[in-house]
């Protein structure tokens, strides 16, 4: 006989070669039930039993509901042979007592099977134990309860405990040098547990020492985002630790060495000179560990075309014509002899990210000692990252210490060009805001590239670091039936080109658009794209459709919104509602009521963050896309541009 809550609650009885499933009932007698076994040999009160089955105020005849519940009960067990087995549900007073070995209930055979567990010691056994414990796991616990708050904690404090099992597998698998199997352990968890932090820091390392560096940190950032907008905090030790160590490119180190250095060694007087180094102490020891970062994130799947945006950026950043001393690295030419700087600009969903990423992947053995990332989150709908933040992340990478990282800004950058001085680096500043956020971060040294993604033209940047910008448009209609066809297979799209030539049109051209659209395709395999392309002609539904979970056109669309002024998001509100395609600023004058002159700065600025295009002097042109979110179709909510329902915008 077997008792489970881990997972549906059920009772299985028979031979094991012919098991049967006891009718255990309705939810409230499966709780009844429940409840006994996770008090097993112990007795339950009838208020208890009470408190747990009705979140509400109970009926006046609840004890006897319960009485009737536990007659059933009583019945199906005997019917099931529980008298054989050692099994009796008892009647003390007003309370309950389940009789029971416990080894007939998952939940004691899984705290028997951890505990037994010796990840560091004997991590082999502790392997086959865990997996065993882990195996008893059916699904959700307590599943079949009624839902109150007894129940809910008493599955929550399972799952506590199923987590940590999980967790100390992974740790028996780092001991035995098997980081694929501890990555594979931990995935699944991490994914349904998104705000534990421990389990987040063991993946990472898990990701780290398997060789998927990028993943690692592409988790760091992606939780401390989680973390900042779900509750406003950052993250805590453990996280920030494990993510310093693969920054370190340590992972097996143990912690800072001691020594009398770095407790500071005795001065002519006695007395201990303070550790602090100097700069040049600093740099010389980031010099002597020479890590290579690697911190781009993984590179974007399907990429297709932009080959002659990619042919400009490596134009903009290498000097091909003269090599670099020694030769260049994968004998494909030389570096930039003043360190180029590429901008990349766009309007939201055109890919700008995507393309710095997989530029940066092909261009890897022109870049010997490292790439950097940086999402500077100048448009995520949340706080900008600060440059000092970035800093720090960058001197870790390149093997600072965590100690000699200056407090000021303006140290931390200059220690951080002189350490790229000496370096061929490429450095990749994400999602900026502005020219300022951008200019500490910029290295120094002649063989350094970098490349600046923004949705805003930055032309501070051009005017003062000459920054050399490449301007990137949508799609055509080649181009974007090809991603199609990379992310779906070429198979599902050739059956129907018209179709898929016309969700490229429906998507603007926007890879950002036809990613979420394969998206919607891909979760229906049963759907061909031209009905896809029927339900995205709806106006009211097409930015819903092309959104995926916490990404999509509307999300990216109003994070861009939320930085304009509320002048300029009532003007481009009037724009989608007053004109079809393109609008000069006497026509635009007209539809807001407001000075030409200052109409014509909103345009400008609205140009200059990609929201409207000026095709020609004084035409401006707004894509299908913004036109919908502009008139308030933004997921399908109501919303406008500067917020929901008339509300001032608070970001994403």
């Amino acid at each position: 006989m077997d008792f489970s809550v881990l997972g549906p609650v059920t009772v299985i009885a028979g031979p094991p070669a012919a098991p049967i499933e006891l009718p255990l009932g309705p939810a409230k007698r499966r709780s009844v039930l429940a409840m006994l076994l996770l008090r097993p040999n112990a007795t339950v009160s009838v208020e208890q039993l009470i408190t747990s089955l009705w979140e509400d105020e109970p009926p006046a005849h609840a004890r006897t509901v319960i009485q009737g519940h536990v007659s059933r009960l009583r019945a199906a067990l005997a019917e099931g042979g529980a008298e054989d087995h050692g099994v009796e549900l008892a009647t003390h007073s007003s309370a309950y007592l389940l009789r029971i070995p416990e080894a007939l209930i998952d939940t004691q055979r899984f705290d028997q099977l951890t505990a037994q567990a010796s990840p560091e010691s004997a991590p082999g056994e502790a392997v086959r134990l865990l997996r065993q414990a882990l195996g008893l796991w059916r699904g959700p616990a307590l599943t079949g309860t009624v839902a109150s708050p007894p129940f809910a904690a008493a599955a929550h404090a399972l799952e506590e405990r199923r987590l940590s099992a999980v967790e100390a597998l992974a740790r028996a698998h780092k001991a035995l040098g098997e980081h694929e199997e501890a990555v594979r352990a931990l995935h699944p968890a991490a994914v349904a547990n998104p705000l534990r932090e421990g389990l987040i820091a063991a993946l990472m390392l898990a990701l780290y020492r398997s060789g998927r560096q990028s993943d690692a940190i592409a988790w760091f950032h992606r939780t401390r985002q989680l973390l900042d907008d779900d509750l406003g905090v950052d993250p805590g030790q453990r996280l920030s630790a494990a993510y310093q160590e693969i920054l370190r490119a340590a992972p097996e180190a143990d912690g800072p060495q001691g020594g009398a250095e770095s407790a500071g060694a005795p001065g002519p007087s006695g007395q201990p000179v303070p550790s602090a180094p100097s700069h040049q102490q600093s740099v010389a020891a980031a010099s002597a560990a020479a890590p290579v970062p690697e911190l781009l994130p993984r590179p974007p799947a399907g990429f297709h075309g932009r080959g002659a945006e990619l042919a400009e950026l490596t134009r903009l950043t290498r000097d091909s014509a003269e090599p670099a001393q020694g030769g260049a690295a994968g004998g494909s030419g030389g570096y930039p002899q003043e360190g180029g700087i590429a901008l990349l600009t766009g309007p939201a969903g055109v890919g700008k990210t995507g393309l710095a990423v997989h530029w940066g992947h092909a261009q890897a053995a022109a870049f010997p000692d490292g790439r950097l990332f940086a999402d500077l989150r100048g448009f995520s709908g949340g706080e900008a990252t600060v440059p000092a933040e970035v800093l720090r992340e960058f001197l870790l990478a390149l093997g600072t210490p965590a100690e000699q990282i200056p407090t000021s800004t303006e140290a931390a950058s200059a220690l951080y060009r002189s350490l790229a001085a000496r370096r061929r680096l490429l450095v990749v500043l994400d999602n900026a805001g502005s020219s300022a956020q951008v200019r500490p971060l910029l290295p120094g040294g002649p063989h350094c590239a970098t490349l600046v993604t923004s949705r805003s033209r930055l032309d501070g940047l051009i005017a003062t670091d000459a920054a050399r910008p490449v301007r990137l448009h949508a799609l055509g209609t080649e181009d974007g039936a090809a991603l199609l066809g990379a992310l779906l297979g070429p198979a599902r799209v050739a059956e129907d080109p018209e179709a898929a030539r016309e969700l490229v049109a429906l998507c603007d051209g926007l890879p950002l658009a036809l990613r979420a659209a394969s998206a919607q395709l891909m979760a229906r395999p049963r759907w061909r794209l031209a009905r896809l392309a029927t339900a995205l002609r709806d106006e009211r539904r097409r930015l819903a459709l092309l959104s995926a979970e916490d990404t999509g056109v509307a999300a990216a669309l109003r994070n861009s919104v939320a930085r304009l002024s509320a002048d300029d998001a009532q003007l481009l509100r009037a724009l989608g509602t007053g004109f079809a395609r393109e609008v000069n600023t006497a026509e635009a004058a007209a539809l807001s009521g407001a000075d030409p002159e200052l109409i014509q700065d909103s345009l400008e600025r609205l140009a200059e963050m990609h929201l409207l295009d000026e095709e020609a002097t004084n035409r401006y042109v707004m894509s299908d896309l913004v036109k919908l979110f502009a008139q308030g179709d933004g997921s399908g909510r109501g919303e406008t541009p500067g917020g929901a329902s008339g509300e001032p915008s608070q970001g994403a």
